[in-house]
């Protein structure tokens, strides 16, 4: 870890009257602070030294300023002496009472990025040259696939009512353009919540850079890593069309039952349905179509995943059901992993990068190959928070044993009022106004139930009701019945949701 400096590592600095431990000394009235120069301060061991690392806490001057963060034990000291009030709580962040930021030192400070499909990894850093302290790590869970099941019911609700009432309305794509620049919902989510989160530590942390890992993917390399030169353009269907390729692929028969059904009609086929019952959805990839008879494709696997038709089929004794589970296994096995959180990346790579820029902080760049080569180098496990950490230029790194700020991102409610059924017709409606008894859906609060079933502390994510019992979810069970009296606000709702690893990661 890095050696703090003396201003932070001075007890004076905790130290209103003076040297002396009773108040008394020539520097009486001289008031120290963390981040102050002092030629008289007294150089004690600081908390700080942890040899595991502890995440810190982030300190703003009296004006709303960010100063140095601070150990969580410091922290405790100014809140008990009332020399810092709590600022907010999701990062848990203090506001000194007696300081500005004209009369403290800060350090340079980066924060780090490496940005992922589902998960975005976050690191604070304080830097000396090659060697980086880690001062705060925290990974935030998008929202992306959410965004886009909710777009894809959306327009089935819209489909079913134009086909049901307005079926005579005309279809209008020619004033339906896209300004330039253009991100699916799904993927624009990812930037902005980003760019939200650099922008929150921006205001808390004295950041004087930004380094973010701006990789991208080869799609073709992941598939064939011998392809080259002119393979690139004469790629799987160079000279076919789809259906012949796999026509030709598949021989002609059905790549299920060998042609057992006897069916002469042959379609092409996903192997994980585009439309699945449940689990995951499949892509238009040549990897993942086939050539089946109707019989297999309508009659027999619908729309079910791979594993659920195996596991059917297995029961039956049928020869054609055993010839149908030997090819689908075969499948299955040789199956190739989706593209789709590469293709995310890749989409929004450059969109992060410059919205960024347009904060005025100087962006370096670095790429997936360095990063994986720091974190071997330093024998650091693969996390998404660590991999933000070794980005850059790295030649040690000190307190990355610490504990991980998880944020969620959970949106911020919906216009919607009235609830539907799977088919999209009408089941109830919800209240008009979204706050009771001045809380909303989403506000994390502190429900201390002194009698009754229901005894205890629940502390959590809380879901109003109009009668004013209210739902609280914590991290292990989600209590009903909760009455309003009962409930204190922590933090209001944001449109995300926060915890913390239990353990730091090995």
């Amino acid at each position: 870890m890095l050696p703090q400096s003396r201003p932070l590592e001075a007890w004076v600095a905790d130290n209103l009257q003076g040297c002396g431990r009773n108040g008394s000394g020539h520097t009486a009235a001289v008031q120290q602070s963390r981040g102050e120069s002092s030629t008289d301060a007294r150089v004690e061991p600081s908390p700080a030294f942890a040899v595991n690392g502890v995440s810190r806490v982030f300190v703003l001057d009296k004006k709303g300023k960010p100063l140095m963060p601070c150990h969580p034990a410091r922290a405790r000291k100014f809140l008990a002496q009332g020399r810092a009030r709590v600022h907010q709580m999701f990062p848990f962040t203090i506001r000194l009472v007696d300081r500005i930021r004209e009369d403290s030192d800060v350090q340079p400070v980066n924060v780090k990025l490496d940005p992922g499909a589902k998960t975005t990894g976050m690191a604070v850093v304080r830097q000396d040259g090659g060697h980086i302290q880690i001062l705060h790590l925290s990974e935030l869970t998008h929202r992306g696939a959410a965004i886009r099941k909710k777009l894809d019911q959306r327009s089935n609700y819209r489909r079913r009512r134009r086909t049901a009432n307005l079926w005579y309305r005309k279809k209008r794509f020619d004033n339906r353009t896209q300004p330039k620049g253009w991100l699916p919902p799904s993927l624009k989510s990812r930037v902005d919540n980003t760019l939200s989160w650099v922008k929150k530590y921006q205001r808390f942390c004295p950041f004087t850079g930004i380094v973010l890992e701006r990789v991208r993917f080869d799609t073709q390399k992941l598939q064939n890593p011998d392809i080259s030169g002119i393979e690139y353009q004469q790629g799987t269907l160079f000279g076919y069309e789809v259906k012949e390729y796999l026509l030709e692929k598949y021989k002609r028969t059905c790549a299920y039952c060998n042609g057992l059904s006897k069916d002469p009609f042959l379609e092409i086929e996903h192997f994980i349905p585009r439309n699945p019952s449940k689990g995951d959805k499949g892509s238009n990839r040549i990897s993942n179509l086939a050539i089946a008879c109707k019989t297999c494709n309508q009659e027999s696997k619908k729309n079910l995943q791979p594993a659920d038709w195996i596991s059917l089929l297995s029961r039956s004794r049928k020869k054609i059901d055993q010839v149908r589970v030997k090819n689908a296994t075969r499948f299955l096995e040789g199956r190739r992993p989706s593209l789709a959180s590469t293709a995310a990346v890749n989409a929004t790579r450059n969109a992060i990068f410059f919205e960024l820029r347009d904060l005025g902080l100087p962006v370096e760049c670095s790429t997936g190959g360095r990063t994986k080569y720091n974190r071997s180098r330093l024998d650091i496990p693969k996390t998404h928070c660590l991999d933000a950490a070794c980005t850059g230029h790295v030649e040690s790194v000190s307190g990355w044993k610490q504990n991980v700020f998880l944020i969620k991102a959970m949106g911020r409610g919906s216009y919607q009022r009235t609830r539907v059924d799977k088919y999209g017709f009408p089941r109830g409606t919800l209240m008009a106004q979204k706050t009771v008894k001045g809380f909303a859906t989403g506000d994390m609060v502190k429900a201390i139930v002194p009698t009754g079933k229901k005894k205890g502390t629940y502390i959590g994510r809380v879901a109003v009701r109009k009668s004013g019992s209210f739902n609280i979810q914590t991290n292990t069970e989600t209590v009903q019945g909760i009455s309003w009296k009962y409930c204190k606000i922590i933090s209001r709702q944001n449109g995300y949701n926060f915890a913390s690893q239990v353990s730091s990661p090995t």
